[in-house]
């Protein structure tokens, strides 16, 4: 019987980290963490959260985000600027801009 050896893996030191798109945490990079992993230990994947967003995977393809708040204030920035009638509000008032409708700060 011979004797099977494993390919050599870099060390994970030696690895660079990509920056995420699209994180809306505050200069914390969003972790990727299998659905099987999270569900073993969810309290630790949501304070993880708290510092970056945990991109959910099943089957190794991103199934899911989980975003943590850091306190109560950040949970509310997070209703407002995600709520649909703000979003619209703010559509509205850059169509307004872009049609030269808007209302210049000077004169605020």
């Amino acid at each position: 019987m011979t004797s099977r050896t494993r390919p050599l893996k870099s060390s994970r030191s030696s690895r660079k980290g990509k920056p995420r798109v699209g994180s809306r945490s505050k200069g914390h990079p969003s972790r990727t963490v299998a659905l099987a992993k999270v569900k073993d230990d969810f309290s630790r994947y949501l304070r993880l959260a708290s510092k970056g967003e945990v991109v959910i995977t099943r089957h190794g393809r991103p199934a899911g985000v989980l975003i943590g708040f850091e306190d109560e204030e950040a949970w509310i920035d997070y209703r407002i600027e995600n709520h649909p009638e703000f979003l619209e509000r703010v559509a509205d008032a850059r169509r307004a801009l872009r049609e030269g409708r808007g209302v210049r700060l000077e004169d605020v």
